[in-house]
């Protein structure tokens, strides 16, 4: 009698599951502010056939994480945004992060912001606007560069990068960037940490390079220090956080 051996499902190269990577880029086919998508759209942002679209998207509709419209197009279900929303609050956004960039924001008059990274690139997970009218806008959860821009200069430098700029960083305790990434905006950024100094991400403050200027980026780095020292008190779960005075630029070597 000849025993059948167990069918595996399909894998990919990179020894994944062919058919999830699939999945994911259905989900990841959706842009920002991005309603709805056609089965069409869909398989040529995928790179896939409609039949094996309308198969997958189907399959994740069962779970809630795609809905079809009667007009025939596809939508994000609520399981995506349930998805979304847990993620978010691993980071404990409604009570720490929110707060802590609300609080200083109003401290330096600028918008606030919260940078981790996600593989090779960072996002931005918590913005909170400054009150100037003339500001810098940030889209919550698009992939920027980690070499651009000081968040994710500085999330590299203490991420262990080696070279002269990640080892300034690291001594100094923040960074500050000038039209880096985007031209006209300047930020300043510091490190992050959560529980055993395990690096969380880089809190930043940012707006035009017209009000902020270099010498106006060094004046609000310690500002922007003390912040991100409490959040990452806040975020190690300590109760207590830092008086102004413990406060200091972190030194961290890899």
């Amino acid at each position: 009698m000849r025993h059948e051996q167990p069918s595996c499902p399909p894998k990919s190269d990179a020894g994944g599951v062919t058919a999830v990577t699939r999945a994911l880029q259905l989900l990841e086919a959706f842009a920002l502010g991005e309603s709805r998508l056609s089965l069409a759209e869909l398989s040529r942002r995928a790179g896939l056939h409609k039949t094996t679209v309308l198969r997958l998207a189907r399959t994740l509709a069962q779970s809630g994480y795609m809905v079809q419209r009667e007009d025939g197009d596809w939508r994000l279900g609520p399981a995506a945004g349930w998805l979304g929303a847990r993620y978010q609050a691993g980071f404990d956004v409604q009570n720490v992060l929110e707060p802590a960039l609300r609080e200083l924001t109003q401290a330096s008059g600028e918008s606030a912001a919260f940078y981790v990274r996600e593989g090779n690139v960072r996002t931005c997970l918590v913005r909170v606007e400054g009150p100037q009218a003339l500001r810098h806008h940030a889209r919550m959860g698009e992939g920027l560069p980690l070499d651009k821009g000081s968040p994710g200069r500085v999330i590299l430098a203490f991420s262990g990068e080696p070279g002269a700029i990640y080892e300034q960083i690291r001594q100094k305790g923040y960074h500050w960037s000038i039209g880096e990434r985007e031209q006209g905006v300047a930020t300043v950024s510091a490190p992050v940490f959560g529980m055993h100094w395990r690096l969380m991400g880089s809190v930043c403050i940012s707006g035009p390079a017209s009000r902020l200027p270099a010498e106006r980026l060094e004046a609000l780095a310690q500002t922007v220090i003390t912040a991100a020292n409490r959040l990452s008190y806040a975020l190690a779960g300590n109760a207590a956080a830092p008086s102004p005075s413990q406060v200091r630029p972190t030194q961290w070597h890899p």
